[in-house]
């Protein structure tokens, strides 16, 4: 759902904004609420989050975080699933983890929901590559496929048993089917 206020704001004007939920986004002056996840989405969202944490959190490789406000290049997003390499997670001076994620994830994966336009998901994606982020997943479960936007805003279609990119140093092998087979209890 797409808000439109009656005079332009900026994005420090919607970071004072209260919080809702489901959460909003702000993107190119117009602010959008994200859709409330249903079944699918919330199951893929918790494994994905899992599984990489698993692996990555363990060693401090990196960090999984759902649902995380992400600000930069001028639109505050917020990913199914942004990934920060350990080294770039922000933290205060006390060594707790800041509030405000101000930074570009390294790797952002989301997960296209009923309401969704596919066109709006994609453009965060590239939005993210073009701000550093090294990949970009967006699952459909509709048709069982995950494209793949590399640093260089290549757009890939991976399907069935393709092994699936990850962040550099996470020693994961995922394929499509194995994802999608996580909806099945």
């Amino acid at each position: 759902m797409t808000i439109t206020a009656t005079k332009p704001i900026t994005i420090d004007e919607f970071l004072q904004l209260p919080e809702t939920k489901p959460a909003s986004e702000f993107i190119h002056g117009q602010i959008t609420q994200k859709p409330m996840p249903q079944g699918e989405h919330s199951l893929l969202q918790g494994t994905l989050c899992e599984t990489i944490n698993q692996i990555a959190k363990s060693q401090k490789i990196a960090k999984a975080f759902p649902e995380l406000r992400c600000v930069f290049g001028g639109l505050a997003i917020v990913p199914d699933i942004a990934v920060f390499r350990w080294e770039r997670i922000p933290l205060l001076p006390s060594g707790r983890i800041a509030n405000r994620f101000e930074i570009h994830p390294d790797w952002v994966i989301e997960i296209l929901s009923p309401d969704q336009k596919y066109k709006q998901v994609l453009g965060k994606l590239l939005h993210c590559a073009e701000y550093g982020t090294e990949l970009g997943w967006l699952l459909d479960a509709e048709d069982e496929s995950i494209l793949v936007v590399d640093s260089d805003r290549r757009v890939r279609e991976f399907a069935n048993s393709d092994r699936l990119p990850v962040l550099n140093g996470i020693d994961l092998a995922l394929t499509v089917e194995q994802v999608f087979n996580w909806l099945s209890l």
